[in-house]
């Protein structure tokens, strides 16, 4: 299929759906992710892509580190790794249950679009290892040079907010001072997030994403 052109995502509706259609084409999904724009399917509906009116991004660096996390990052003997099990990641958070959540977002078109998105160097994962098993992650992608977060899951207590702080580490080592993490969870406003206007976002990106921050590259 063509590449979508996407309008101006100021001037999507009051729910933020600014297109339906098209595919998951990795074409579609970079110029989306550098438009502000994300994917999210909606069953019954042809594929909508959002940027909604408020979004959460957390602040670099954190602004709110709980004592018990401080204390849990000291204490527990996790190792970290990047873009060492992507697919592992992606496949945990789309079967991991979520409180007062059925089903999951995570389709198999999710999946495999993601999947070949990681392997062109556009999404990215962070691993949190017990010995050798994966009790934690995160996934997202690389905006331009911003970072959005898609999606982490844990099987262990504190594993996915040790990855955030992980991640948060690395790429405020790239010179990032914010992560877009779409919607504001209590997961995430514990530790500071907060949302913001769709304008103020859409800024903020074009500024950051001027900086040509290089986030995974060596």
């Amino acid at each position: 299929m063509p590449l979508l052109q996407f309008p101006n995502p100021i001037h999507s509706s009051s729910e933020g759906i600014i297109a339906l259609g098209g595919d998951l084409a990795p074409e579609n999904l970079k110029l989306a992710y550098q438009k502000g724009i994300f994917p999210w399917p909606i069953p019954g509906l042809p594929l909508a892509w959002f940027c909604p009116p408020q979004r959460a991004i957390l602040e670099l660096p954190i602004p709110h580190l709980p004592r018990s996390l401080a204390r849990a990052q000291r204490k527990l003997p996790f190792t970290y790794t990047i873009d060492q099990a992507f697919d592992k990641v992606l496949l945990a958070c789309s079967q991991v249950p979520r409180p007062g959540q059925e089903g999951t977002w995570i389709t198999e078109e999710i999946k495999k679009a993601y999947s070949e998105f990681h392997h062109l160097g556009h999404a990215h994962s962070i691993e949190v290892w017990k010995e050798n098993q994966l009790i934690g992650g995160i996934y997202g992608v690389d905006a331009g040079g911003a970072f959005a977060g898609e999606s982490m899951f844990h099987l262990e207590s504190h594993a996915s907010k040790l990855a955030i702080l992980f991640l948060s580490k690395h790429l405020e080592s790239r010179g990032l001072t914010w992560i877009d993490i779409q919607v504001l969870t209590p997961h995430m406003e514990a530790l500071g997030a907060r949302l913001i206007s769709r304008k103020e976002f859409l800024k903020k990106l074009a500024d950051t994403q001027s900086k040509n921050l290089k986030l995974f590259q060596n």
